[in-house]
């Protein structure tokens, strides 16, 4: 899998998890919003690793 592809994964799954967090604001539900701000971190960091992994590769 290429790095962009890596990369656009990353950014989807931070969307989601912003639906995530904001279903769980509109909800009031704690739960929800803890795991959409989870996903979101996560997402975070794979992508700084893909951005990371293209720069080191010279591309």
């Amino acid at each position: 899998m290429g790095k962009s592809t890596e990369i656009a994964r990353a950014k989807a799954r931070r969307l989601k998890g912003m639906i995530k967090e904001s279903d769980g604001i509109a909800l009031e539900n704690e739960r929800l919003k803890a795991e959409g701000r989870r996903e979101q971190a996560e997402a975070r960091r794979e992508e700084a690793l893909a951005r990371a992994s293209r720069t080191a590769s010279g591309r």
